[in-house]
């Protein structure tokens, strides 16, 4: 019989470990669809070891989805050398990459939204940074009206249509999409008094 050797990982190490194989874990299943228990033994710890670093599987999905946030806020981050547009538009472009990437993942999180109060919070979270951060590039101040405020909400529910719909049918390349979203984005703030 084979014995498993084990490698004592210290706590960061773990945390990382553990954090990789959630997001891989969600990107294939709902959170309803996992338990602490089968999480635990696709880690290959006990079950005890995974509440040790998380108390739950909503602090462990939390944990994931910071992880995955922190990772495409990198990505996102606009070129302050660009003019505004051009911000927004490379911003956008790496955000449908990364979605591409992730396509049944992105699916998945936007179904768990409903079943996940943090989820939601955390997502309203980035909602808001995204729409102050293109309300403050795009808008001089005296034109921000509670109807482009809006608008720029809107667009960013918009866009989640628009990416399930590309990664459903994965009819056209990532740039399109961007781009087709950044037009749809000044069209709405043009129609907005």
């Amino acid at each position: 019989m084979a014995t498993r050797l084990y490698r004592r990982l210290d706590v960061d190490e773990r945390r990382a470990q553990l954090l990789e194989v959630g997001t891989e874990l969600f990107s294939k299943h709902s959170f309803e669809e996992l338990s602490m228990a089968a999480i635990a033994r696709e880690a290959g710890i006990s079950k005890a070891l995974l509440y040790h670093y998380f108390p739950s599987k909503e602090e462990f999905f939390k944990a994931a989805l910071g992880q995955a946030a922190a990772e495409l806020a990198t990505r996102t981050a606009p070129d302050d050398s660009l003019p505004p547009l051009e911000q927004v538009r490379g911003s956008t472009r790496a955000f449908v990459t990364w979605i591409g990437e992730r396509g049944p993942a992105y699916m998945k999180l936007l179904r768990s939204v409903g079943a996940v109060p943090e989820l939601r919070e955390t997502m309203t979270a980035i909602r808001d940074l995204t729409s102050a951060r293109i309300i403050a590039g795009l808008i001089p101040e005296r034109e921000r009206t509670p109807a482009k405020r809006a608008a720029v909400r809107a667009w960013l529910w918009f866009m989640d249509g628009v990416l399930l719909d590309w990664i459903e049918h994965g009819d056209r390349d990532a740039e399109d999409v961007a781009d087709g979203l950044v037009d749809s984005l000044t069209a709405l703030l043009a129609a907005a008094k």
